[in-house]
């Protein structure tokens, strides 16, 4: 069973603007993390992005944290990009389902675009809706369930 690790759970208070690791959060069914901006009633509730898309990004030079993408969960121990469209994933005790992988860049005026040239959110980043209600917190697994 292919199983990853949460590294931080991310929010920001407004959109377009770098989220800040609050370590653990409530994801509400159909609706997401109560306290982000990007949370409602639609099908990009909740962002994930993988460990391996930072190193990648900070192997280009770009000095990036946890958050510096604006994905809510990022990701140790599975590549996120490669889970198809409707993949289930248990995170702690909230079960997602990935709505969406990748995102046009809104602003291709972004900080580490213009430091580095390019930016793996919009490729590598996933988007998910919250299925069942649950508490996530940095540690929890992150299971593929069938």
């Amino acid at each position: 069973m292919l199983q990853g690790e949460v590294l931080a759970v991310n929010i920001s208070e407004k959109r377009g603007i770098k989220k800040h690791d609050i370590g653990e959060a409530f994801l509400k069914a159909d609706y997401g993390i109560d306290l982000d901006a990007h949370s409602g009633s639609w099908h990009r509730q909740v962002s994930l992005l993988s460990l391996s898309s930072f190193e990648k990004m900070r192997n280009m030079g770009a000095d990036v944290n946890y958050g510096d993408f604006a994905e809510n969960i990022a990701v140790g121990g599975m590549d996120v990009v490669n889970l198809p469209v409707g993949t289930k994933l248990r995170l702690g005790e909230a079960l997602l389902e990935v709505t969406q992988i990748g995102k046009e860049c809104h602003n291709h005026a972004c900080a580490i675009k213009k430091q580095v040239g390019s930016c793996v959110m919009p490729v590598e980043g996933i988007f998910a809706r919250v299925l069942e209600s649950g508490r996530v917190k940095t540690g929890d697994a992150v299971i593929i369930e069938e």
